[in-house]
């Protein structure tokens, strides 16, 4: 799991990067992020709404796979970004591991967070 220091929620801070941010799209999911100059270290966050997958346990599911590619890619991110992962396609559940981590990276690619 990601640590706490690297995950953020609330209303006020997704608020904030979803007016101010800017984004990257794919079929899967949007990317919004925004530099952050009080922070030392990238928070994340990831948003799986109810009108994509209807089920808690399949939204956990999705939200803790993506959770994991980010954190395996945090060494190679640069630092003090707030980012927020929004689900927006349902195949993410029962896409193989491997397809999902190619599509976050690239996703990551696309907004030049990459060192």
């Amino acid at each position: 799991m990601l640590q706490q220091v690297n995950r953020f929620h609330g209303h006020g801070s997704l608020r904030y990067v979803y007016k101010n941010g800017q984004a990257v799209r794919s079929s899967l999911a949007v990317i919004k992020y925004i530099k952050n100059p009080h922070r030392k270290s990238s928070r994340f966050s990831v948003v799986v709404s109810k009108k994509v997958l209807k089920l808690a346990v399949r939204r956990n599911r999705a939200r803790r796979r993506v959770y994991e590619i980010v954190r395996h890619e945090l060494p190679n991110l640069k630092s003090n970004y707030d980012l927020a992962i929004i689900i927006v396609s349902p195949e993410i559940i029962s896409l193989p591991h491997n397809d999902l981590k190619t599509s976050i990276k690239q996703l990551l690619s696309q907004a030049d967070l990459y060192l």
